[in-house]
């Protein structure tokens, strides 16, 4: 026996009404699954909160919320996306992930084989990222009233650097614009399962932790302006975002966009830019002109960053735009995408 009853059957079973209905069944479901998984001093205190000293330096917090269909696809699943996509909202700011909590949403009738695979995944993610998942909270919701899981985290990093700052308002004309390596690799591998579409090599989704990389950056180049992870609306709604908070425009060559011929080809087909796919493993970075090919270093020789690549630059465009100069030598808009363009991937 283990705690509150038999062991789950992760082969035959299914999420029940019971498993969020605060009984024991329930605790049977965080005791066997999640707590089994994500074990750490912390969350075996039991708490309806974690207790902790935080550490020295500025704290920084972040949320997200994932809902994604399918939820696995080539490179990833909903578990593991959950982890660095919360991790990389911190690292966008400089801060190391200290702690995770961690939200699930089941909708009756989910395999608990899948929820335990996805478990699984969420767990190694956070493992590779030196993040803990320390709270943690579940519902069910009834058969047909949901999407099988959506999962919610938010995050506690500690900027060490009292004078790091990474603001989206910082951007300066004159700077440079990088991308960290090719864009669309995550829309393009969800979109391409969930049509039932095969590309040769396959399209797999660049979800990945992105805080080593952004400590290798900032170590060469401690005066980058500004980090964005260019996720839901992909580079586009990034550089719109941040032209608008900083009062810039921007200028990009189409000709230096690293974007995989497998991703240019379903995007193509698809009929969407590949700039306003989103990535989970990416980032653009601001950095003063004179650093900039100092960064772009930094970036190549890590093993996140070794298709990354210097994309444009910023102007005193009082409009805001963010413009791009084409292969044909012409220039046109890069506008925000409506979210309703794109299906949900992320």
């Amino acid at each position: 026996m283990t705690p509150h009853g038999p062991p789950l059957d992760l082969t035959h079973g299914r999420v029940e009404m019971s498993h969020g209905a605060g009984g024991r069944a329930m605790a049977q479901l965080i005791d066997q699954l999640f707590a089994a998984a994500f074990a750490n001093p912390l969350l075996a205190q039991g708490n309806d909160q974690a207790v902790f000293t935080p550490p020295p330096g500025r704290l920084a917090l972040a949320t997200d919320t994932y809902v994604i269909r399918p939820r696995r696809f080539p490179g990833g699943d909903i578990g593991s996306l959950a982890v660095h996509g919360t991790v990389n909202d911190l690292a966008m700011g400089g801060a190391e992930p200290l702690y995770l909590t961690a939200g699930f949403v089941l909708e009756e009738g989910l395999p608990l084989g899948e929820l335990a695979a996805i478990v699984k995944s969420m767990a190694a993610a956070a493992s590779a990222a030196g993040v803990a998942i320390v709270t943690g909270d579940t519902k069910v919701v009834e058969h047909g009233h949901g999407d099988g899981v959506y999962i919610n985290t938010a995050g506690l990093g500690v900027i060490r650097d009292p004078g790091l700052d990474l603001s989206g308002a910082n951007a300066r004309p004159g700077d440079a614009v990088l991308v960290s390596g090719t864009l669309g690799d995550h829309g393009m591998a969800v979109m391409a399962e969930r049509e039932g579409l095969a590309f040769d090599p396959p399209l797999l989704s660049d979800s990945a932790p992105l805080g080593g990389l952004v400590a290798a950056l900032l170590a060469a180049v401690p005066e980058t302006r500004t980090l964005r992870d260019p996720t839901r609306g992909g580079l586009a709604a990034t550089l719109n975002e941040l032209a608008a908070q900083s009062g810039v425009g921007m200028v990009l060559e189409e000709a230096a966009l690293p974007i995989r011929p497998g991703v240019r080809g379903a995007c193509e087909l698809l009929g969407i830019e590949p700039v306003n796919v989103a990535n989970e493993g990416k980032l653009v970075a601001i950095v003063p002109a004179a650093r900039a090919e100092a960064a772009l270093a930094a970036l190549k020789a890590h093993p996140l960053g070794r298709e990354a690549a210097l994309i444009g630059h910023v102007t005193d465009d009082a409009a805001r735009r963010v413009e791009m100069v084409t292969t044909l030598g012409g220039r046109r808009v890069i506008d925000w995408l409506a979210g309703e363009q794109l299906p949900r991937i992320c």
